[in-house]
């Protein structure tokens, strides 16, 4: 069984958008045949939280987000309580082009905080609150943010963390995070003065920072990703042209806001009027839990990483429940086995299915629109697809020279949503990206093959990065964290290829003396040092690593180990 598609995507209900025409991906393929049509330079007017005040002011009653088990806020009260908030960091200091980080489970207050930033004229930096607090503390330190919003628990922790690397941020530490009490405490008694304030706060220029988001690093340290109002808008613009959201639409929000998968959710839903549903963070790992929450909140579209959607068909007895509501599944951020997908298209024949794929440095700039028919002999992942409308993509071979169609190249982007680089890391930026006659393009460092029909394939990576769980994972910060452990004396990480996970971490290890840790020991540790999603699979002991003539580590000797499978041979990568 294959899935049942719809034709082009029409509105159903009015948003301030004023969406009222189908999506540019049926006009694209209209037009075109599915060929790549050129570009399309997306005219960005507006900065991210605009939008939002817009969908405020024309439906304050409708419902914006809802936290199940916890309650819900309309467009009015989560605009009056983000502009209370943005006046309590003005009364701190809080400038425009000032950073303001947050570290807090996803919550209506989360949410709240986040547009509370942008209205106050600054960027937001989220903090992956399951992260070692030494993680956090440094990225807070490293982009010099003037407050920090936070759980109270955490709040003398993050503090000396950061008073370790020379920072003072204020703090403001929030209660009884979820429904949106816990800020409404923290803003009580602010003045209609103090609110005016924030009214005045002028309109941030586009290209200035919306918000950075860290991704790992090669140093073993994060570095973040700075992202303006141009940038993000100008992805989510082109959004709301290929997706046409409707105020009648209840948005899945399964991304931590720290991840990049978080901006469609957010701010695609925020701008048209319709409804953000925020995923409790346990519930979005237990796909028991996880399949009759979504047809309980009458989800009519997803966007999540594929592990989750893989897990759901595995385990969350689909058939169970009513999806009639889903309307677009988009997914992204790393390979969807096929046999997985199909047996989801046949559980949810409905929707329609959508690969999107781009790093956080351009956000989505391919998209590729999964068949309604997979054939059952099918085991190879799907393209990445062609280039978004907005942005322009070469490959390029190793002297930036454009390779034809049919040759292994590397994706480079270009357009108004490409990153101007990383914080505070000029070097960094310099190496990311090729500077041609017609401009700077951002190099992704994934190895791509165009196809005859303009589609690309997904062929290697260029570093030792991998997506793993949807993150991002650079296997040298890896090695770094576990450097840290004092009897380990060498350290090597691979990344291997898995039917199921599709990325599992493998760590080769060698100890002083001979002396080892359990693997106990070395999970425990692992959990102190790295994000769960980078913690390994796999430890293997080893009296001494083998070694080149150099006296390097020699990778390509431990990937010649048995059971060892590049996860960098599969032909496509969501």
């Amino acid at each position: 069984m294959g899935c049942l598609r719809r034709g082009p995507l029409q509105n159903q209900a009015s948003s301030p958008r004023g969406r009222h025409r189908a999506s540019r991906l049926d006009r694209t393929h209209r037009q075109t045949g599915g060929k790549q049509i050129g570009l399309r330079w997306s005219v960005v007017k507006r900065s991210l939280h605009e939008y939002f005040a817009e969908s405020a002011r024309a439906h304050p009653a409708a419902l914006a987000v809802v936290a199940p088990g916890r309650g819900s806020m309309s467009y009015g009260a989560l605009d009056r309580l983000s502009t209370a908030l943005a006046a309590r960091l003005l009364q701190l200091g809080v400038a425009p082009g000032d950073r303001v980080g947050f570290i807090l489970h996803k919550s209506i207050d989360s949410l709240a905080t986040l547009l509370a930033i942008l209205k106050a004229g600054a960027a937001y930096v989220p903090v992956d609150l399951n992260a070692p607090l030494a993680r956090g503390g440094y990225i807070l330190n490293d982009c010099g943010v003037k407050v920090v919003v936070c759980e109270r628990q955490l709040a003398d922790g993050l503090a000396k963390e950061i008073a370790a690397l020379g920072g003072q941020p204020e703090f403001i530490a929030v209660d009884d995070v979820g429904a949106g009490q816990g800020l409404n405490n923290v803003v009580a008694g602010i003045a209609a003065e103090a609110l005016n304030k924030v009214r005045a706060v002028a309109v941030p220029q586009l290209d200035e920072l919306a918000y950075i988001l860290y991704t790992s690093g090669s140093t073993g340290k994060p570095k973040g990703v700075m992202i303006s109002h141009r940038n993000a808008m100008s992805f989510v613009d082109w959004c709301a042209d290929a997706f046409d959201p409707r105020a009648a639409d209840r948005f899945s929000s399964h991304a931590p806001f720290h991840f990049d998968l978080s901006i469609l959710d957010i701010f695609l839903s925020l701008s048209s009027g319709a409804t953000l549903v925020l995923i409790p963070e346990d519930i979005g790992k237990e796909p028991e839990k996880l399949a009759p929450l979504i047809a309980a909140e009458r989800i009519s579209i997803w966007y999540s990483a594929p592990s989750i959607l893989s897990f759901l068909v595995q385990y969350g007895r689909l058939e169970n429940h009513d999806y009639s509501a889903l309307r677009l599944v988009l997914f992204a951020g790393e390979v969807f086995p096929v046999k997985h997908l199909r047996a989801l298209c046949e559980r949810w024949p409905r929707p329609r299915y959508f690969n999107l794929y781009g790093p956080t440095e351009t956000n989505v700039c391919t998209y590729y629109e999964v068949p309604s028919q997979i054939p059952p002999e099918r085991t190879e992942p799907f393209p990445i697809g062609k280039t978004c409308e907005h942005l322009r993509a070469v490959a390029v071979d190793e002297v930036g020279a454009v390779v034809k169609a049919g040759e292994r190249g590397e994706l480079c982007i270009a357009g108004p949503a490409v990153t101007a680089g990383y914080w505070n890391l000029a070097e960094n930026t310099a190496r990311a990206f090729l500077d041609r006659a017609d401009g700077p393009w951002y190099r992704t460092g994934d190895i791509v093959v165009e196809q005859p029909d303009g589609d690309y394939l997904f062929a290697g990576r260029r570093d030792r990065m991998v997506k793993r769980r949807g993150y991002r994972v650079e296997l040298g910060e890896i090695e770094a964290g576990l450097y840290r452990h004092p009897m380990l004396k060498e350290v090597a990480v691979l990344a291997l290829a898995d039917q199921e996970a599709g990325v599992r971490i493998r760590a080769f290890l060698s100890c002083h003396d001979g002396k080892r840790p359990s693997i106990i020991q070395l999970k425990k540790f692992c959990v102190d040092v790295l994000p769960p999603y980078m913690a390994p699979d796999e430890f293997v002991f080893e009296a001494a690593l083998p070694k080149t003539s150099t006296d390097k580590i020699d990778y390509q000797k431990l990937k010649e180990r048995p059971g060892w499978i590049s996860p960098f041979q599969k032909n496509s990568k969501s």
